[in-house]
């Protein structure tokens, strides 16, 4: 059995095109064309400090990492 990859993306959650047809037009009813890309802009910005948070994090767990790793012989040990 094959499975299409635009199949597996509109059947995520349940959710079939019709269905996200139906939101992005009520969506559309509701918010009016002229504040769509506003909101999408918003919702972009806010997407992009997450990641950025989500960035910040594994720098802060990868020196820790580096700083608990036991030093080797031989190797100078750093002074602060």
């Amino acid at each position: 059995m094959q499975i299409i990859s635009s199949q597996i993306i509109l059947f995520i959650g349940g959710i079939g095109f019709q269905e996200v047809l139906l939101i992005a037009l009520v969506v559309l009813l509701f918010f009016g064309g002229k504040k769509i890309p506003e909101l999408m802009k918003g919702l972009g910005k806010g997407v992009r400090s997450f990641k950025e948070g989500m960035n910040e994090v594994e720098e802060i767990k990868d020196e820790t990492k580096a700083e608990s790793r036991p030093e080797k012989k031989g190797e100078p040990k750093e002074e602060q």
